[in-house]
Formats: structure tokens, C-alpha cells, sequence
């Protein structure tokens, strides 16, 4: 159990080692964010700023994204899914 940790700090660290960089956080509850990380802890708490937030819900076999834009957003790490360098799009 403490080579897994030791493994996701190392991994977490290599994605998120420059602050102010973006990045990508996928929620629970299908909500992702693409923002730029001014802070984080071991827990995975973070502070975003310049977040994007898109929502997707499904209503009657159809697929529903809604997006806002936040200046500022606290990031409670109880709900974080994955941290992952922000999706390229070609």
C-alpha cells in the first residue's frame, strides 16, 4: 500500500509540478474542469483559476453539455476523478 501511494504522489507531482500551469480535472457527477492550478495539497484540494466547467447530464437519450466560465474555484479533492495534462484537440 505504500509503494501505491508513493507511485500516485509521483504521478501527481510529475502532472501538477508547475504551478500556474493547466490542467484537466475530471469529477464525480460528470463535471470536468480545465483550469489553471494555482495550488493543491496531498489530498487533492486545489485552487483553479481561469476554470472552464462543463456539466454533461443525459435527458432522453440525449447527451447535454453546459459550460461556464469561474475567475476563481476552490477544488474539494474528495471529489476528483483524475488530474491529467489538459486534452489537445487537433
Amino acid at each position: 500500500q505504500h509503494l501505491i501511494w508513493s507511485l500516485l504522489q509521483q504521478i501527481i507531482s510529475n502532472t501538477m509540478e508547475d504551478l500556474d500551469e493547466r490542467i484537466y480535472v475530471k469529477m464525480r457527477n460528470d463535471r470536468e474542469l480545465r483550469g489553471r492550478l494555482h495550488a493543491y495539497n496531498q489530498h487533492l484540494n486545489m485552487i483553479l483559476g481561469d476554470v472552464e466547467e462543463t456539466v454533461t447530464t443525459v435527458e432522453i437519450n440525449e447527451e447535454i453539455a453546459t459550460k461556464r466560465n469561474i475567475s476563481m474555484l476552490f477544488v474539494g479533492g474528495d471529489g476528483v476523478v483524475l488530474v491529467a495534462p489538459p486534452l489537445r484537440v487537433g
